[in-house]
């Protein structure tokens, strides 16, 4: 979390999760280990592909000396952006064959912001599409140069991009004001739900809630977001501020909603807070109880 948390009693301390690429490296020179994989997840070593050593002949190229080829074409149309949010699975080598991390073996895909990461993995998550899976070599000029405590040299990744969201940092369109179409409550919340929800049952102002947020003021600049850090949030939804309370109550899980919070049923003032009317999509994770 940022300096603005919408939860002015409650102080929840986040674990980082992954935010970079660089955890890959610490984990694999001992420091913070992942967690024993679940039922069903890789936990052997997988073996490197026989080009690990050097990309073959029909590999891809760019300016920065990046090489990749793809091993199974996606289903999307759509690139996603260098400040995007992308879900990935993928396995990394060093070109000795040498497995330095992989999300199999962990409990699920990783998810992150594409301008956190090691700039090879950027550029080449850039080139796919979603459901698509390719090989990168990536030189060490768009690794770990200069950073010992990381794997060195060239590093190969085989990465299959599951999903991606738009930067959470770009404002919406109408952030100024709540449109015609928003529906609007008593204390003068208003919001508009952007995604359907697959849940059918309501959260209290006593339930315990995980959700990834973004947040705004009226001037289009964000100033928190739970997904830029790739992490969602779990907390007492009696423990925010009003507008939070009253309208994450109105949603189901799976549901993602734009809310308009007036500033007297936000931060009113407080010192240190943002001011005014404040903008936040919400999405309803899971409810806890």
């Amino acid at each position: 979390m940022t300096s603005f948390d919408p939860r002015p009693v409650f102080i929840l301390a986040v674990a980082a999760g992954l935010l970079s690429i660089t955890t890959m490296a610490a984990q694999a020179g001992g420091q913070n280990p992942p967690p024993p994989a679940p039922a069903g997840r890789v936990v052997r070593p997988i073996p490197a592909p026989a080009d690990v050593a050097a990309p073959p002949a029909d590999a891809q190229k760019t300016k920065s000396g990046l090489a990749s080829k793809v091993l199974t074409p996606g289903t999307g149309s759509d690139h996603p952006g260098a400040a995007d949010v992308v879900t990935v699975d993928y396995t990394g080598w060093s070109a000795k064959g040498v497995m330095f991390d992989s999300s199999f073996t962990r409990a699920k895909a990783s998810a992150f912001p594409l301008n956190r990461v090691i700039k090879g993995f950027s550029e080449a998550i850039q080139l796919m599409v979603v459901g698509e899976k390719r090989r990168a070599w990536m030189p060490e000029e768009l690794a770990y140069k200069d950073r010992p405590d990381k794997p060195q040299g060239m590093l190969v990744f085989d990465i299959e991009l599951v999903s991606f969201t738009a930067d959470p940092t770009a404002a919406p369109s109408d952030v100024a004001k709540a449109p015609a179409d928003a529906l609007k409550t008593k204390s003068g919340l208003a919001y508009k739900v952007l995604r359907a929800g697959t849940g059918a049952v309501h959260p209290k102002s006593s339930s315990k809630v995980t959700v990834h947020y973004t947040g705004w003021t009226t001037d289009g600049k964000m100033f928190d977001s739970s997904v830029s850090s790739g992490q969602p949030v779990t907390f007492p939804l009696g423990n925010v501020i009003p507008g939070w309370t009253e309208g994450v109550q109105l949603m189901v899980e799976g549901e993602k909603t734009r809310f308009w919070i007036p500033q007297k049923i936000a931060y009113d003032g407080q010192a240190g807070s943002p001011a005014g009317m404040l903008v936040f999509d919400i999405e309803l994770v899971s409810i806890q109880k």
